[in-house]
């Protein structure tokens, strides 16, 4: 049931960033063709991150299609991982791009060029409510999904691009403030460029196999000694195979072998329960004169 709950999840998912792909790829022409009739970096760095959303919109959907193929005897845990690589890609592309604009911006500290506020206030305002409408299509897959985390940043991006374009065009005409256009632009870069470095950590990690961030490593040896009948615990591993997918294997040298089988299903209970961990590998000992961190390979 749950296998059930979670595929249609993903299909939900999907056709919403299917719409969003196109919505976003409508208006980032109207946004290039504003800004370059404004004169304003704001909104061309806007579209620019729109640019990037489409691309990464696209990559999401591959990666999420290519990601349920069968497992094959070469690919044996299957191809989860590319969401992985795809968030790996969007984040990358994320700096890059807030590095651009950052250089350019700091060009036009400098020597500031004349905006038409209005135009860019009009512009910017269509922008944010595409924006907000993709914020809120996939929100529901962002916290526990790194793809779509991935690209709800970008979405995230263009939504800080959106308002910094506004403040920008209100600023020239009300105050004929033009230095605030770039200014805006550098300031949502710096934040951009930090978001994204958060989750290029965390792609890594999972790709480095590093035991996920909110479980601890030593708590989970703790709660499995602690299970009646085992007398030890060694060559423990937890990481990651793509979002919301923890893996565990570990070696459980126990008291009586008669209850290997009753033990395996206790630990199996208390690691999902507990740990939220339901894929695990557990290879049961009973020779007394297995090390900490030898493999015995005398298990059942």
């Amino acid at each position: 049931m749950a296998a059930e709950d979670s595929l249609t999840d993903r299909r939900v998912i999907r056709g919403r960033i299917s719409l969003m792909l196109f919505i976003t790829a409508i208006y980032m022409v109207l946004e290039i063709a504003g800004g370059w009739y404004a004169h304003s970096l704001a909104l061309l760095a806007d579209a620019g991150h729109m640019f990037s959303d489409i691309a990464s919109l696209a990559l999401t959907l591959f990666a999420m299609w290519f990601a349920q193929k069968p497992p094959t005897s070469t690919h044996t845990y299957g191809f989860h991982r590319t969401e992985i690589l795809a968030a790996l890609v969007n984040s990358v592309s994320l700096i890059v791009i807030a590095v651009f604009i950052i250089l350019e911006a700091w060009r036009r500290l400098r020597a500031p060029h004349l905006i038409l506020g209005p135009a860019v206030m009009a512009v910017a305002a269509g922008g944010l409510v595409v924006n907000l409408t993709g914020l809120k299509l996939l929100g529901g897959g962002a916290h526990d999904n790194y793809n779509v985390r991935g690209v709800w940043l970008h979405v995230m991006s263009d939504a800080l691009g959106s308002v910094a374009a506004l403040l920008a065009g209100l600023a020239a005409w009300a105050a004929g403030w033009t230095w605030v256009d770039p200014a805006a632009s550098l300031l949502i870069s710096l934040l951009i460029a930090h978001s994204a470095w958060l989750l290029l950590r965390e792609t890594v990690f999972v790709l480095m196999e590093s035991a996920p961030s909110h479980i601890d490593v030593e708590q989970v040896r703790t709660a499995m000694a602690g299970v009646r009948g085992i007398q030890a615990v060694h060559d423990l591993h937890v990481w990651t195979i793509t979002s919301g997918r923890v893996s565990l294997s570990a070696h459980v040298l126990v008291n009586q072998p008669a209850e290997q089988q009753s033990i395996r299903r206790r630990l199996a209970e208390l690691l999902e329960h507990r740990f939220a961990i339901r894929h695990t590998t557990l290879q049961m000992e009973t020779d007394a004169g297995c090390g900490q961190d030898g493999d015995c390979g005398m298990g059942a």
